[in-house]
């Protein structure tokens, strides 16, 4: 007969169960080991046991094991169980991918800002991050073009208490925008931008319904030449509000444009 061994392992060296929550679709979870970040798109029973699949902001997809304590969900360690029918209905998410927060009001603005080029690029910002920036308390307003960048950086006059983020359209070495773009600097000041002539460009063609985004010859207006090129009425305000009508979350736009709005609103909210 086997003796009792008894556990002599101190109280404060066992892990805890963790709590077991149903990986219902659109949960948004980390893996504990690789820190990858995304919503649950599907559970899966393989040959070595049931795993989860996860997307993250920018649509990657990474299948991983459903093992105990594997996840974190809002920074606390859980246990990912497959969902039962009927079963509880999960945080949902924002349109750019973060948890949604029921009931949060907005802040009051901050006085740091977000400075896009035109109407069309601060709709598409708000379409995506408008429930995030309320709740920041970021403002989001737009320049009608780069050409007076510089001066306008001056009148705003950034500050620790007063970071300025600005999103620039075609910005790639030699062009106009990238000399303009060079003349701003500043520790509360930054200015990024997207490779696109036009915001309209990072709208993924797939979710317009297009095959890809036309070619514009140089010396034509890119917006009318699109119009053109695909059968449109050459009214762009219609076209946009068509093509803004086929955003509906993260997804239906390009990582360039994604990466590059997240980094602003992380850069205006950091504390002073």
């Amino acid at each position: 007969m086997r003796s009792y061994q008894p556990d002599l392992t101190p109280p404060w060296k066992k892990s805890a169960p963790a709590p077991e929550v149903p990986a219902e679709p659109d949960l948004v979870v980390e893996e504990a080991v690789s820190g990858f970040c995304g919503a649950v798109i599907r559970c899966e029973k393989t040959a070595q046991g049931p795993t989860v699949t996860l997307e993250d902001r920018f649509g990657k997809h990474r299948a991983f094991p459903m093992e105990p304590r594997g996840f974190l969900l809002e920074g606390k360690v859980v246990t990912l169980v497959r969902p039962s029918a009927g079963g509880p209905v999960r945080p949902a998410r924002t349109a750019s991918g973060s948890v949604a927060v029921p009931g949060a009001r907005a802040r009051v603005a901050r006085a740091g800002r977000i400075y896009v080029e035109g109407r069309h690029d601060a709709e598409l910002v708000e379409r995506v991050w408008g429930d995030d920036l309320r709740i920041e308390g970021v403002v989001v307003e737009y320049l009608e073009g780069v050409d007076d960048l510089p001066a306008i950086v001056r009148e705003f006059s950034p500050g620790p208490d007063a970071r300025l983020g600005v999103l620039v359209d075609h910005l790639v070495p030699g062009s106009k925008e990238s000399r303009i773009a060079a003349q701003v600097t500043g520790a509360d000041v930054l200015v990024v931008g997207h490779p696109y002539i036009d915001v309209w460009e990072a709208v993924k063609p797939s979710s317009v319904g297009i095959p890809a985004w036309p070619v514009v010859p140089r010396g034509q207006d890119w917006k009318t030449g699109v119009c053109r090129a695909l059968g449109w009425p050459e009214n762009t305000g219609a076209a946009w509000q068509h093509i803004l009508s086929r955003v509906s979350s993260y997804k239906d736009l390009e990582p360039q444009l994604l990466g590059r709005v997240e980094e602003l609103i992380d850069f205006v909210t950091l504390p002073a």
